[in-house]
């Protein structure tokens, strides 16, 4: 799967890695439903992070198609629930 980091650029990560990530966008999840902004920075750089270091990045001219796309690591609070659906910032 290919997800973009806004900002960064994009990374190629193997399907087996979302559960880690589920895990993180819970917890994310929760501090923004709770208004937790600590938490919520802490988490999402965690999330981030988790993504930099399973993920194999892709050139800067590569174009491809990103099938995930994550919040800039100083998105704000607000910025990053606008990205949300139902499930979190990562689907399943």
């Amino acid at each position: 799967m290919i997800v973009r980091i806004m900002g960064e650029g994009q990374v190629r990560l193997a399907d087996s890695h979302f559960a880690e990530l589920n895990s993180l966008d819970d917890e994310l999840l929760g501090e923004m439903e709770s208004g937790d902004e600590e938490g919520f920075r802490r988490t999402l750089g965690a999330l981030l992070d988790a993504v930099r270091r399973l993920g194999t990045p892709l050139p800067d001219d590569a174009l491809e198609p990103s099938e995930l796309i994550l919040p800039a690591p100083d998105a704000s609070l607000d910025e990053v629930r606008q990205m949300l659906s139902d499930d979190g910032l990562i689907p399943g």
